[in-house]
């Protein structure tokens, strides 16, 4: 766990003392635009508190939205007696207070969890996920997701994706007033104030761009993470194995566009369509038995095979989650290690 909180630390570290800098400059420049006789102490100091309040605003509205964009159902007490039992259970065992359980109308197979409080979490399956998984496979990704609330992943997230939020919105707005403001101040004789401005907005610019490959870096991170908790929580990681390559298949297949929040789920339907898609242009390599259909087994050695490709290297670096084939293999290690001594979770994290 001190590993887990330390790598999370210095990653949210980073990224902050990048966000804070960025207003200090953006500040300064606000104040050389200027006619008002501001102190640039007094504008960070505003423009920190306007920051803080929009990461509070979005943190409180964040779980109406994603209850109203997911379209999702609450379970009523008995409603589906096994789903509780195991997320009881599971809870249990993670040291979680039992969040409340909630059924996407969604025929593929995912599953999330979100909230602003540790004592207030929803954990949400699609429909498809209970259809097309066995009850062992929907364990692993409970576990899981119950992994993402012992990590108050989905509080940390929802502060941490405000700051390169923060920065797009101030890029707008400099862009916006460089342009309107530029052609006014021509006639007012205030050049140097909009190039400021705009100045301005190329640092934020390059703060939004920097500030987001470290959220999708942390966002990457609490999956690997949320993988290796639910594979010694159930002492059984292949059956998440099983399941994310079942999962990352049947998203494949969803001829609907990706959910704008997905990434809280547990995995991305746009990098499950654009990894599988890679494999099927060269299908009849992977093909083993040549039945024309990969099994479980083809598909999990294709996206090692396809992994090894500079270019899938540099695009994860832009993705919410990890390759499937870097879970794939987290997991078997975890697996191997759990054979040969047993579940220590004193050292849960040591393989990510």
């Amino acid at each position: 766990m001190a590993q887990l909180k330390g790598t999370m630390f210095l990653t949210i570290l980073i990224t902050l003392i990048i966000f804070v800098g960025f207003i200090a400059v953006v500040s300064v420049f606000f104040s050389y635009a200027t006619d008002l006789e501001l102190d640039p102490a007094s504008i960070l100091v505003g423009a920190l508190v306007l920051a803080l309040i929009f990461m509070l605003i979005q943190f409180a509205i964040s779980p109406s939205i994603v209850r109203w964009s997911t379209r999702l159902r609450y379970l009523q007490p008995g409603e589906n007696p096994w789903l509780e039992t195991a997320v009881s259970k599971l809870a249990q065992q993670a040291g979680v207070k039992m969040p409340r359980l909630a059924i996407v109308p969604d025929r593929t197979p995912n599953a999330f969890v979100f909230g602003n409080s540790s004592n207030n979490m929803t954990l949400a399956v699609n429909q498809g996920l209970l259809d097309q998984l066995n009850e062992n496979e929907i364990q692993g990704v409970l576990a899981h997701e119950l992994g993402h609330i012992r990590h108050r992943d989905s509080i940390i997230m929802t502060f941490m994706s405000a700051v390169p939020l923060v920065a797009y919105v101030i890029v707008q707005m400099a862009f916006n007033f460089g342009y309107y403001g530029g052609t006014g101040g021509q006639r007012r004789g205030n050049r140097n104030g909009a190039a400021y401005i705009v100045l301005a907005g190329m640092v934020a610019l390059v703060v939004y761009f920097i500030a987001q490959l470290l959220v999708l870096r942390l966002s990457r991170l609490r999956e690997s993470y949320a993988d290796a908790f639910s594979g010694y929580l159930t002492a059984a990681p292949r059956e998440l194995e099983s399941a994310l390559t079942r999962i990352t298949y049947g998203l494949s297949l969803s001829p609907q566009e990706p959910h704008g929040a997905r990434a809280l789920y547990i995995a991305d339907p746009a990098l499950a369509k654009q990894e599988v898609s890679q494999v099927m242009e060269h299908v009849n390599k992977y093909d083993l038995n040549k039945d024309g259909v990969l099994d479980e087994h083809e598909l999990e050695l294709a996206m090692e095979q396809e992994a090894k490709s500079r270019w899938g290297s540099l695009n994860s670096a832009f993705a919410t989650h990890p390759p499937t084939y870097k879970r794939l293999l987290l997991l078997r290690q975890i697996d191997q290690d759990i054979q040969s001594r047993g579940v220590q979770t004193t050292d849960m994290y040591g393989r990510v």
